[in-house]
């Protein structure tokens, strides 16, 4: 492994983590380096899940590091790094990581975390989170149309879900549905090969195309009572998930803007026109340092983040307002790298095209800027806005 500084943490904000966490981000850094880079445009290109790289993610031994005493800031800096190559394979890891086996560790029974966290640790088992719909995105919480119906020690699960990334191939899914006897929102375990539950692709995305989003439908899915999250017993308990994913989603954004920022610095360094390098010229250079302070404001936000979580004094509106803020400064500082590369910023060989685009995607799921925006305007002025 090679010890080399972030080019984008301009404030050094890395030093702030243990020498035994500094090796595991080493470790990270040089796997998504090696392994991911090298593969990460065909796959993204091809919209096709590169499922070798799976034994790698699990010889990192990272996944469900919150789970087993893992500082906040470990677990965002190692979403940083994976963001910063890749953002579809990084979306993969936290879809399996914080919303799968969040709601597990959250929601579930000791014996249903003894029963499926070591292996989703292990990658053996992958997870998906199946909450969004087809007509409920930001209103889901008021309108969650799949139902469960209790018979005996079964439950009957109808409905549908949308954009469930790794649903295709997960081994279980986490399906929130409401309870046809109390109005309640409950989860269950939903596993691979349940008869009723279909996973189709989504096809044409022009945004985190590696990942396999899919159209759930469920159909008199019968699923054992002892696959119910016995700890779910509202929307409140998503909600919670909910909060600490978003938070995640904020440092996703810092390493997207981040592996954009180190592209337009390396191509300006090497690109020459009327006779010198483009980082010579001034308005290039105002564009760089744009970027970079968009990096550093957000990453000085998310690592405040992780010390409030760390300290248990983390709510809704601290998660909610840096989702918005960083995810607003990534799709500009992506733009102004775009812009930095000319025409080659949208030949994906450059890369830099598809930081852009995958951008698009991670501003808009967990939570819109809208919709952490009025949670965070609630927080401020005690007066909720919601429609």
């Amino acid at each position: 492994m090679t010890d080399k500084p972030l080019v984008g943490d301009f404030y050094d904000y890395q030093s702030l983590l243990t020498d035994d966490e500094h090796e595991v981000l080493l470790r990270t850094r040089t796997f998504m380096e090696s392994e991911v880079a090298p593969i990460a445009n065909k796959a993204w290109a091809d919209a096709a899940f590169p499922h070798d790289l799976v034994p790698g993610f699990a010889a990192l031994d990272v996944a469900g590091l919150a789970y087993r005493g893992a500082r906040s800031l470990l677990t965002g800096f190692v979403a940083l790094e994976m963001n910063r190559v890749d953002p579809s394979l990084a979306t993969f890891f936290g879809v399996h990581t914080g919303l799968a086996m969040g709601s597990i560790a959250r929601c579930g029974s000791e014996e249903q975390q003894e029963r499926w966290l070591p292996a989703m640790s292990r990658m053996e088992k992958i997870g998906a989170f199946g909450l969004t719909e087809p007509h409920g995105g930001s209103d889901v919480a008021a309108g969650l149309e799949t139902t469960a119906r209790r018979e005996g020690d079964e439950w009957v699960i109808n409905g549908a879900k949308r954009w469930i990334g790794n649903a295709t191939f997960a081994d279980l899914v986490i399906i929130w549905a409401r309870d046809e006897a109390d109005d309640h929102v409950k989860g269950f375990v939903v596993e691979k090969d349940t008869p009723g539950f279909t996973a189709t692709k989504i096809e044409h995305k022009i945004a985190l195309r590696t990942v396999e989003n899919a159209d759930i439908t469920l159909t008199d899915c019968r699923i054992p009572e002892e696959n119910r999250l016995q700890r779910a017993g509202g929307f409140r308990d998503t909600a919670e998930i909910l909060r600490r994913t978003r938070g995640g989603v904020a440092w996703q954004a810092v390493g997207v803007m981040m592996g954009a920022y180190e592209l337009a610095l390396a191509y300006a360094k090497e690109r020459e026109q009327f006779g010198r390098p483009i980082a010579k010229f001034q308005l290039v250079q105002d564009l760089l340092v744009r970027i970079l302070g968009d990096v550093t404001s957000s990453l000085g936000m998310v690592v405040r983040l992780a010390q409030l979580q760390d300290t248990g004094v983390y709510r809704d509106e601290h998660s909610a307002m840096a989702k918005a803020f960083c995810t607003a400064r990534m799709r500009e500082s992506v733009g102004w790298a775009r812009e930095i590369l000319g025409g080659n910023g949208i030949v994906l060989d450059y890369k830099v095209g598809r930081f852009v685009a995958d951008a698009e995607a991670i501003y808009s799921y967990e939570g819109t800027r809208e919709i952490n925006t009025l949670i965070t305007g609630r927080a401020i002025t005690g007066l909720g806005a919601f429609v």
